[in-house]
């Protein structure tokens, strides 16, 4: 049953993945393409989808993925699914939050999880970076020069404004000025 599988396999990857959004992404890509859900580039595609939008990458891709595939039950139960175990660890550790982090044990636990969750965010930024310049699998380069040209001028806006105004450019402002270079630089180089 569809709805159970859409359940029990985005609890599993919110049960197990630590270090929010782009930490998921390994496991959500796994996860989608054990099951066919979606193809590989859909699933690059939508990452940038779901970073441009309102909430958290691991629950819009839950929501779509369980649209998709079971329509709005579907969604209802993926989303719960991927929700569900940090909702209750969440829970748990606001009710005894002060003694826990006082805890060796707990403060060992969580400097043990820190470099895998580096290492994970890493993989899916590099990921993301080379499928934006073109690299579709290990034989198939198409190089997307327009890709590069938007993320040199929005690593240049970025830069320029930090080092103009002493401070970082926020999230809103860079997805604005990424999506407008999209479609400047699309339309001046598809004349």
């Amino acid at each position: 049953m569809i709805y159970l599988t859409l359940f029990f396999e985005f609890l599993k990857i919110g049960l197990f993945t630590f270090g929010g959004g782009y930490a998921m992404i390994p496991m959500l890509k796994e996860t989608i393409e054990q099951h066919n859900w979606m193809s590989e580039e859909t699933f690059y595609s939508f990452i940038g989808v779901c970073e441009s939008t309102p909430g958290p990458i691991a629950v819009n891709m839950a929501t779509y993925v369980g649209s998709v595939q079971g329509g709005i039950l579907g969604s209802i139960c993926a989303t719960i699914g991927v929700v569900l175990p940090s909702f209750i660890i969440i829970v748990l550790i606001a009710a005894v939050f002060a003694k826990l982090l006082q805890n060796k044990i707990v403060n060992a636990f969580l400097k043990g999880i820190r470099p895998v969750i580096i290492a994970l965010i890493l993989e899916a930024g590099i990921i993301m970076l080379i499928k934006n310049l073109g690299f579709v699998d290990i034989e198939t380069f198409s190089f997307d020069y327009i890709s590069l040209i938007i993320t040199i001028l929005i690593l240049v806006i970025y830069f320029v404004y930090r080092f103009a105004f002493k401070k970082s450019l926020g999230t809103i402002p860079l997805i604005i000025c990424s999506a407008a270079l999209g479609i400047i630089v699309n339309v001046l180089f598809n004349l």
